[in-house]
């Protein structure tokens, strides 16, 4: 019987085929740097490839092929490479950029224990040797499965001779300027957001005890695993970061020859049991401190506090990458914003938690989903602005702003189904709305197990346990996520779900506790105060739920006990309680 790695499977596939321009000079010019540039860049090309569905197969020193069941996503790929890495070479001089020239075919090939073999790699190859450095040449048999699918300044350079190939092949070439549509995107489209870019370089071990190195090295791996969930955020894996280990290089150097915008920068101490852990982030361009903390444990829980330590990190983190992504948007332009930037700007203003602010939010981020129509986080945000305008009475016609909602959470799921951040929106909408609860459900638990160490997973969350009548399950995560970020800028919104999980939970003081403090923060929250006139009426407090009553009825004059039953709630019980006490306080049928 033959062996399976013996075995020759033919298949019929696209392949990209690309190596390094002059590597062999900057390998002379300066070996190091060069290793570095090569790893970071191998690096964006790797994830790139596993994103557009593609299979490295072959890799030598400076080489990469690999094959993709399409070729539509094949040249996709190609060119979204070039894009990026342009970027990433933007602030090197122009003698040490690494530039790597594609080649794309369509054709048989043999594959033989993961390798690629045949005339249809080695056309591939010899495409990729007449490209120009930055850009990409594919076959004319690839042109006519993309031409129509893709909208691109291609050039048609004729019959070309390839080395070792018997029949002239017809090429297109596409130059190193050109930039393509993303893969979910429609042709007439705008490129998709461009992620902004993180690299957790090795903490630095200030004790002097060589032994602590692992413990060090532990937890930037553990960080850089956690912050790689983040699905708007690009990680430079942890390979490429460690190249930097014991090395005093500045910032701004860093991110350049990685190619990333962000930088986690840390070190251990340890003194006697105790030991302490520093991190920093900075802005890569200007060297900026955009977040510093500290985190103390015992060293003889040394797991429990690496674990510790990396969800306080990334808990802490996320926001702050936010929070610089939000003031990135903001110094552009207002005439060159693209979907991203207009999803940014919108942040902030569902954030201030008032009429004129959701409108505000509603307004840019139309304009994303009009710009990219697969833009699952501007999805899920619209779906959020459209319930809580809904909820707080301010929808113009309810019944197709329920609809509209739940149309676009859907939507954002099926745009990006391993999104922990947008399953938790979703499942919050269909919960508070009052609809797909058993859905809401598997979406709250999918999306924590994706993502545990989101402040905004656990709040959304939270509410969908909340609504299912698990107040227990619900305080722990409105608690968690309060303990894990407690400056989180939409920190009102776990707050508020604590104080009604404290509702149903009978703790009605504390309920009275939390809504006071966040009616002080934001006036207009006319949910939060629903939860105090319910939560004062419970405790006979009927003067004080009242008068809660008349400023709701002044700010929503539509407020009544029949738009209050629509409320999510999954288990009679709580309806109940919570109707029967805005009905003590004088809410109006």
């Amino acid at each position: 019987m033959e062996p399976d790695a013996m075995r020759i499977e033919r298949r019929l596939a696209a392949i990209l085929a690309a190596d390094i321009a002059g590597y062999s000079r900057l390998m002379a010019q300066d070996e190091a740097g060069t290793l570095r540039a090569l790893t970071s860049h191998r690096d964006i090309m790797d994830r790139l490839i596993a994103d557009y569905g593609g299979r490295i197969a072959n890799t030598a020193g400076d080489s990469v092929l690999a094959e993709f069941p399409s070729a539509v996503d094949a040249v996709r790929c190609a060119a979204q490479v070039q894009e990026t890495l342009a970027a990433a070479n933007q602030d090197r001089p122009e003698d040490k950029r690494l530039q790597f020239r594609i080649g794309v075919h369509v054709g048989d090939v043999m594959v033989r224990g993961g390798d690629l073999l045949g005339e249809g790699v080695n056309i591939a190859a010899r495409l990729e040797s007449i490209a120009a450095p930055g850009g990409l040449c594919i076959s004319d048999t690839a042109y006519g499965y993309v031409r129509k699918a893709i909208s691109l300044p291609f050039a048609d350079l004729g019959p070309q001779t390839l080395k070792n190939i018997d029949e002239p092949v017809r090429a297109y070439a596409l130059g190193p300027s050109s930039s393509i549509p993303s893969r979910t995107a429609s042709a007439t489209s705008r490129s998709a957001p461009e992620k902004p870019s993180i690299a957790v370089l090795p903490f630095s071990n200030m004790s002097g005890d060589p032994d602590q190195e692992y413990f060090a090295d532990g937890i930037v791996e553990d960080v850089t695993t956690a912050l790689s969930r983040v699905r708007w955020l690009f990680v430079i894996a942890r390979n490429s970061s460690f190249t930097y280990k014991n090395k005093s290089v500045d910032a701004r150097q860093i991110g350049r020859e990685l190619g990333v915008r962000y930088l986690l920068e840390g070190s251990i101490r340890k003194a006697g049991p105790r030991v302490r852990i520093s991190g920093q982030l900075l802005e890569a361009a200007t060297g900026a401190h955009l977040w510093a903390d500290r985190f103390d444990g015992e060293i003889s829980e040394i797991f429990e506090l690496q674990d510790r330590i990396t969800t306080s990190v990334v808990a802490a983190v996320e926001p702050s990458l936010r929070l610089a992504e939000i003031e990135r948007a903001r110094r552009k332009p207002t005439d060159n914003l693209d979907a991203y930037d207009l999803y940014l700007r919108a942040l902030p203003a569902i954030n201030v938690y008032s009429r004129a602010g959701f409108e505000e939010a509603e307004g840019l981020l139309r304009r994303a989903v009009a710009l990219d129509p697969t833009y699952a986080d501007a999805l899920a945000a619209l779906a959020e602005c459209l319930v809580r305008m809904n909820v707080n009475g301010w929808a113009a016609d309810k019944q197709a702003s329920t609809i509209e909602a739940c149309e676009l959470a859907g939507r954002a799921i099926a745009a990006d189904p391993e999104n922990a951040a947008v399953l938790a929106v979703a499942a919050w909408a269909y919960s508070t709305l009052g609809v797909r609860f058993e859905q809401s459900l598997d979406l709250a638990n999918r999306a924590l197990a994706l993502h545990p160490n989101s402040v905004h997973v656990r709040s959304f969350c939270g509410w969908v346990y909340h609504y299912f009548g698990d107040s227990l399950r619900a305080i722990e995560q409105f608690e968690e996520a309060r303990r894990m970020n407690p400056v989180e800028p939409k920190g009102y919104f776990p707050m508020l779900g604590l104080a009604a999980a404290h509702l149903f939970a009978g703790h009605f003081e504390e309920t009275v506790n939390l809504t006071s403090r966040i009616l002080v923060e934001i006036p207009t929250h006319n949910v939060a105060r629903r939860y105090l006139a319910a939560a004062l009426a419970h405790l006979g407090r009927i003067e004080e739920a009242q008068a809660v009553i008349a400023e709701l009825l002044k700010a929503q004059p539509t407020s009544s006990l029949r738009t209050s039953r629509s409320t999510g709630f999954h288990h009679p019980r709580m309806a109940d309680l919570y109707i029967t006490g805005l009905e003590k306080a004088g809410l109006p049928e």
